[in-house]
């Protein structure tokens, strides 16, 4: 098994870096292609070549360190927009495949996204810094969070998604394992269930044997020697059911579902007490109401009182008269059972495992059981339903199961929630932003009518009102960089207000109140 891990890392580490080779050559080409399209004149290594040696670090890097990934092609971006004629980055969907691998690993949410809002506000500053143009404030707040936050909510769906399938595969083997189980159990209940059915029919037999060997013992047909024979018979036969008790006790358990799963008695109670009778034994049977309607486990669990108890009186006070006493009324069915007790030293039952799964299977059916001196002797009451519902008793869970279940649908809610609320909140600011720049935009708009009417030499506050509220605060650099009359001061407006497009912009220019130049510069330097 180790020789095959060994082998197989090699051919891992080798499908990684050829992946790891080609995102780079496709992120390389989308660099290159921007390169070859800007109408300036760029800078090769600033560029073009620093941008692909940082991504030649940043691919293979994003496997491990994501997060440190994400902070180096963030600043790639942010290097488009430091230089002299900004540009958006074609490293766009360098940063999505890098967000996108972060969201594929292991790194919690919270370093995730703060690794991404460094990566925006590093983009921010630079634009704060070097006053570019209004159309790269609304790229960098709204293009650049959906390359971060869309492809690393994509990539925790599918880590989730993998987990999901993951889970559920490891969730039917222990389903397969536990069926297994059960039907072990199943199996181990019904030996305890037959061991136990043997050691009630058997012990009772094996005590009427003994009963009527004690009573031929009595005979006064018999010899001394065939008295000894019979004594030393009721003795074996006693002997056996003790070994029979004590080899039962071992593989018997308490067993709910074995009892809810017993059918009707073969015998009736009157039956069982006939049998007992005809091996001279002093029962005394007394019935009151009808039991037609008992449930078939309420009347075997009736019959295995009567002869559990019965059985015990046979064997600890041989030849004392037992009285019986079922009675049925409303709803409910009580047994008595009472015999005197042989002698105050000796216990009644000893041992009391008998009495102990009579106890277990009387409450199991809803009923009340007690067992002990009373009525001038020792006695054994048992009140039960007529009719017990079916009770299936839950399976327990797995300790930890709850809070496991608690805390998965927490982390289902909260990535639910986070889901919804990234692309929603993304969407609110592209909208906010584009909205702050169209207002900025025609806030600066001088009509090219208005700007016609103007003429050299007027004094500003007599064309004041036709020029807009604010001036265009966004003028690029090469604009900026026409000479101008020397002494002067100048305000810069556009001329429409063209949201995706550099337009002409109008420059006025005053010495004092006076205006002395206007000249049209175009929108591309």
């Amino acid at each position: 098994m180790f020789d095959r891990l060994k082998r197989q890392r090699p051919v891992a580490r080798r499908k990684a870096l050829l992946l790891d080779t080609a995102f780079w050559a496709v992120l390389a080409g989308a660099g290159i292609f921007a390169y070859g399209e800007r109408a300036a004149a760029p800078s090769p290594v600033r560029d073009l070549a620093l941008p692909l040696l940082v991504l030649a670090v940043a691919v293979p890097v994003s496997r491990s360190r994501p997060r440190t990934a994400v902070l180096l092609v963030g600043a790639v971006c942010a290097l488009g927009l430091a230089a002299p004629v900004p540009a958006g980055s074609p490293y766009l969907l360098a940063l999505a495949v890098v967000a996108f691998r972060l969201g594929t690993g292991t790194t919690p949410a919270g370093r995730a996204l703060t690794a991404l809002g460094g990566c925006l506000a590093l983009d921010l500053a630079v634009c704060a810094v070097l006053r570019v143009d209004a159309v790269y404030w609304f790229y960098t707040v709204s293009m650049v969070p959906a390359a971060l936050l869309l492809p690393w909510l994509t990539g925790r769906y599918r880590r989730a998604r993998a987990a999901l399938v993951r889970d559920g595969w490891d969730r039917a083997r222990a389903l397969e394992e536990r069926q297994r189980a059960v039907a072990e159990q199943a199996r181990l209940r019904e030996r305890n269930r037959i061991a136990a059915d043997m050691h009630d029919s058997l012990g009772h037999q094996l005590s009427l044997v003994a009963l009527r060997a004690g009573a031929l013992e009595l005979s006064p047909t018999l010899t001394g020697a065939d008295r000894a024979d019979l004594a030393e018979l009721r003795a074996a036969v006693a002997d056996a059911v003790d070994h029979l008790r004590d080899t039962v006790g071992v593989l018997r358990e308490p067993d709910a579902h074995a009892v809810r799963s017993q059918a009707a008695p073969p015998e009736s109670v009157e039956q069982l007490v006939a049998r007992a009778r005809e091996s001279g034994a002093p029962v005394e049977l007394r019935r009151t109401g009808s039991g037609a309607g008992l449930a078939p486990v309420v009347d075997r669990t009736v019959h295995r009182v009567v002869q559990e108890t019965l059985t015990n009186a046979l064997k600890h006070a041989p030849g004392s008269p037992v009285r019986i006493s079922v009675e049925h009324r409303r709803s409910r069915t009580s047994v008595r059972v009472s015999n005197p007790v042989p002698s105050p030293a000796a216990p009644p039952f000893p041992g009391g495992h008998g009495l102990t799964g009579l106890r277990e299977r009387v409450r199991l059916v809803g009923g009340t059981f007690r067992a002990g001196p009373g009525g001038g002797g020792y006695e054994v009451l048992a009140t039960l339903p007529d009719d017990v519902g079916p009770q299936p008793r839950p399976d327990p869970e797995p300790p930890g199961a709850a809070a496991g279940l608690v805390a998965a649908r927490r982390v289902t809610r909260r990535r639910f929630a986070l889901a919804l609320a990234a692309p929603a909140a993304l969407g609110l600011v592209a909208l906010v932003s584009a909205v702050a720049l169209a207002l900025q935009l025609t806030g600066c708009v001088l009509r090219p009518a208005d700007f016609a009417e103007l003429r050299t030499g007027q004094p500003r506050d007599s064309f004041a009102g036709r020029l807009p509220d604010q001036e265009y605060a966004y003028v690029p650099d090469g604009v900026r960089a026409v000479p101008r009359p020397p002494a002067t001061r100048c305000e810069y407006y556009r001329s429409n207000g063209n949201v995706l497009d550099r337009v002409d912009v109008y420059r006025l220019c005053f010495a004092g109140p006076r205006l002395v130049a206007k000249d049209v510069l175009p929108g591309r330097a």
